[in-house]
Formats: structure tokens, C-alpha cells, sequence
């Protein structure tokens, strides 16, 4: 869900590393074109801030009476409630800070309520594929409308608990999914929908409150906040009811005195899955990424995204021997990613081409979507016997410039000539 335009967008925040220069073949340095946002986005300016002006009254936070412990709390917890508004988040949802996107959603993977069956499409990043300990896994639909109506028929056929499980934005392709529909559909059926949106909240503004969904999980190192945080935001009740996630510190409310005494968990879902001192700092740095982006407005972001997108797809389009992967059209929506191969040669090799004689980062691999990249090598470049086919992905964010683009698609046209 894009935002409408509005005249209060500001100029986009500019990312830390903009300047770095690389070696490249022949001892020269060169600028280094980050074309690898799918996989870690670069720090913003305001986020380093956030974290240069926290550290010197750093302390543990929740249970300290010091001045240095209370300030920390109070920053914590107002991160909590920046998150919260970031994604459109209902006032009584819950806000669980983990690791990252892999970790939010095991989190809740060991919250479900006893019996539930996870419904989830072969296209999703392990992240959501493998968690589940009772699932249903959905083949590569070939319309939006064909997903849609495969989780009908999925959710349909399930008894008791169940929770469909889909990306908002493909980590292989950037394609956006239809979760509106979807959460339709799940809630037709008495199901939960649970929304990957890592690769969604960089690009586009998320309102969970207006597409109805119950959960949503994200990275902060994919938002320009590399600190090793990530959220898991949604409904309290399974969360309250699950295992805690982790045990210790700050998660119960007493203790028993013998071995095997009784324990008294937090009912709140946040202090009883956040045990331990957490990261407070991730925290703080993934509340100025919200921050920021909010201020500055989606309309600047998202045309700018646009133009450099398209021309890196129209650039591709017109190499030999270069095919884009997409599961539903060259004109489908999407976000700044493109995965692609190159005829004649293998990922890798591209890959450390692009680097070692160009200053171009890129990724290779299956991109920890080995089902969905396989299916894609299959019905766009004839695969690979032996199942070591894999493919290059480029993308973009804030900082990337159109030389970057247009250096990939000259570095491109030159390896395919060789």
C-alpha cells in the first residue's frame, strides 16, 4: 500500500558508505556500486545518529534505577511504540523485538496453539518455509489470482488452528503479492495470516490495520538499520499463551525457591519473549530507520525507485543471452529487485566479475528460496540436471545512483560479448 502524494516529502536520507571506494583488477579504486540491498541495506545518516547520541548514556534497561537505566527504558520502549505506528499496527498489538525476520517468525512458529497447520507457497524464503512443525506447502501460482485461490482451497480443506504464511514483496523476484486478498481469504476461513514483509517495509509503506493482517515480521538490517534487530508485530493472544521463546531474566514475574518450583511468566507478550538484556541499540537504530523514512515520505522514494528499476530492467532486456527470472510477468508490481542469469556462464562467475574488475556488488546463489529459484530456473532458462543452477540478483535502495545501474548493465553487455 503506497501513500498518496503529498507536497511534505523531503529529500530522501542519504546512507553512510556512499563514498566507499574498492580495489578492482589492475590496482585502480573505484566507486563501489552496492547493487545488494535485498540482502543487507547500508546504514542511514540519521540512524547512525540515533545510535552516536544513545551510546553515552547506554545502560540495561527495565530494571535499573539509574538515571543512565531509566533513560535507556524509556528509549526502548518509545522505539516499541515508533514501530507500532511505522507499520499501521493496532493499538493493542503486540511489538516483539528478535534478531531478525528468521527469528520473528520462529518466535511465533513456537507460539501457535496446539494443532495448527502452517499453509505456505513453495515461492517464500526458508525464513517462512521451514519453521512450521504441521504445514501445507502450495505450488508456484501462476496468476496472482491462481495464489489467491489456492490458499482457498488449502485453508478449506484444514481442520482446527491455521495460519497461512506469505511474502509481501518476493526476496528472488520483488514481485509484491496480493496480501490483501489473501487475508480475505484467511479470515473467510477462521485462519491467521502471517505477512514476511522484509523485503516489503524498505520500499513501500505497510498499514497492517488497513490490509487487516495479524502479523507481520521484518529486518532492521534490510531498513538501514544494520544492527542486528528485527519485529515481530501482531494479535497478543497466541503470544501470550505460547512458550516462552526464550527463558530467563525479565520473562517471569517470580520464582520458585526449590529445583522444579513454580515459575509465574509474564502474560505480556513482550517481556515474556524478550528475556535477557536485549539489543538495545538495534532497537534504537531500527526506530530511526521508521523515523526517517516516515519524515521523509514514500512518493520521493518510490519514483525514484521506479525510474532506476525500469531502467535496469529495460538495460537487461537488451543484453543476449540475459534472462530475468518472474513468476507472474515482465509487468507485474515489484520492488527494487531483480534476479537474472547470464547464458553461458554461472552465477558465481558473474558475481565475482562484477566485483573484482567492475566495483559492482551483486548476490548469487538460490538466495535461501532454493524451491522457488529452482522452479524459476525451470520454466525460464531450462534448469540445470544435477540442481546447481542458480542466479544473480540485483538490488536497490536509497543511495544507489543511475551510474551504479548503468555501470551493471555495461559491465553486463561486455561479459556477454566476451
Amino acid at each position: 500500500m503506497t501513500q498518496a502524494p503529498t507536497s511534505a516529502d523531503r529529500p530522501l536520507p542519504a546512507v553512510l558508505g556512499a563514498d566507499l571506494e574498492v580495489p578492482v583488477k589492475g590496482g585502480r579504486l573505484v566507486g563501489y556500486a552496492n547493487l545488494d540491498y535485498a540482502a543487507s541495506a547500508p546504514c542511514l545518516e540519521p540512524v547512525n545518529a540515533a545510535v552516536a547520541a544513545a551510546l553515552p548514556a547506554y545502560s540495561s534497561v527495565h530494571r535499573g534505577a539509574g538515571y543512565a537505566s531509566q533513560l535507556t527504558t524509556a528509549r526502548y520502549e518509545q522505539a516499541r511504540h515508533t514501530v507500532r505506528a511505522f507499520v499501521g499496527a493496532r493499538p493493542e498489538d503486540a511489538v516483539i523485538f528478535t534478531r531478525n525476520t528468521t527469528d520473528a517468525t520462529n518466535l511465533l512458529a513456537r507460539c501457535l496453539p496446539a494443532g495448527t497447520t502452517a499453509v505456505v507457497f513453495d515461492t517464500e524464503h526458508h525464513a517462512s518455509l521451514l519453521p512450521w512443525q504441521r504445514s501445507v506447502r502450495l505450488a508456484p501460482p501462476v496468476l496472482p489470482g491462481s495464489a489467491v485461490r489456492a490458499a482457498d482451497e488449502a485453508l478449506a480443506g484444514i481442520d482446527g488452528p491455521k495460519l497461512l504464511v506469505v511474502t509481501a514483496a518476493s526476496n528472488v523476484t520483488g514481485e509484491l503479492w496480493p496480501i490483501a486478498a489473501l487475508a480475505h481469504i484467511a479470515h473467510r476461513h477462521g485462519a491467521r495470516i502471517l505477512v514476511d514483509a522484509a523485503q516489503l517495509v524498505p520500499h513501500r509503506r505497510l498499514n497492517l490495520t488497513a490490509l487487516d493482517l495479524d502479523y507481520v515480521v521484518f529486518s532492521g538490517h534490510k531498513l538501514y538499520a544494520p544492527f542486528g534487530t528485527g519485529a515481530l508485530i501482531g494479535r497478543r493472544d497466541w503470544l501470550a499463551d505460547g512458550e516462552p521463546y526464550l527463558k530467563g531474566g525479565g520473562a517471569v514475574r517470580s520464582v520458585g525457591d526449590a529445583a522444579g518450583g513454580e515459575v509465574d511468566w509474564h502474560d505480556d507478550p513482550e517481556p515474556r519473549h524478550e528475556a535477557g538484556t536485549p539489543n538495545v541499540l538495534g532497537a534504537i537504530a531500527l526506530a530511526a530507520a521508521c523515523d526517517a523514512l516516515s519524515a521523509t515520505g514514500w512518493t520521493a522514494l518510490v519514483r525514484e525507485e521506479e525510474r532506476l528499476i525500469e531502467r535496469l530492467r529495460a538495460g537487461l532486456a537488451g543484453i543476449e543471452g540475459v534472462r530475468e527470472l518472474s513468476l507472474w510477468g515482465e509487468d507485474h508490481p515489484r520492488v527494487g529487485i531483480v534476479s537474472f542469469t547470464l547464458a553461458g556462464r554461472s552465477a558465481r562467475e558473474v558475481a565475482e566479475i562484477l566485483s573484482s574488475e567492475y566495483g559492482i556488488g551483486v548476490r548469487d546463489g538460490k538466495f535461501c528460496a532454493h524451491p522457488f529459484v529452482r522452479h524459476l530456473l525451470d520454466t525460464t532458462t531450462g534448469g540445470c540436471e544435477d540442481g546447481t543452477a542458480s542466479a544473480i540478483r540485483a538490488s536497490i535502495g536509497l543511495g544507489t545512483t543511475q551510474e551504479h545501474v548503468d555501470r551493471l548493465i555495461e559491465a553486463l553487455r561486455d561479459l556477454a560479448a566476451r
